[in-house]
């Protein structure tokens, strides 16, 4: 999304973060690196950070890729506003994990840039 909105010089603060503690500060899976690069994007220098409460603030919107995260960050919300910045990342769908399968990071990869395209161009 960073690099898609950055194409199209929209000044839009955009951050990734879990909702578990377990890889902060880590880089992004190794398969995530490769299926990123094979599609034009370089991901390497990202790192791992934790959802939590103050992101609200910096935020107009909160996409999530699956509803397990949808319910634990709007646990986290304290108001029906917070509440409504939270959306699955897909409309109604999820975004399959692709870590147990190979496989599936190049498809993933694909299927979450189209979705940044079409969101960029809804808000843009």
């Amino acid at each position: 999304m960073r690099h898609l909105a950055s194409e199209k010089k929209l000044n839009w603060e955009i951050a990734s973060a879990g909702t578990g503690n377990w890889h902060i500060g880590k880089a992004p899976d190794h398969r995530s690196v490769a299926a990123a690069k094979a599609n034009g994007y370089d991901i390497s220098s990202q790192r791992a950070q934790q959802f939590s409460h103050s992101m609200f603030a910096g935020y107009d919107l909160i996409f999530v890729m699956d509803r397990n995260n949808l319910d634990d960050v709007q646990a986290l919300a304290k108001t029906p506003e917070e509440r409504k910045k939270v959306k699955l990342f897909l409309d109604n769908d999820e975004v399959t994990d692709p870590y147990w399968d190979n496989a599936l990071f190049e498809p993933v990869c694909k299927q979450v840039e189209e979705r940044c395209k079409e969101i960029i161009k809804q808000l843009s």
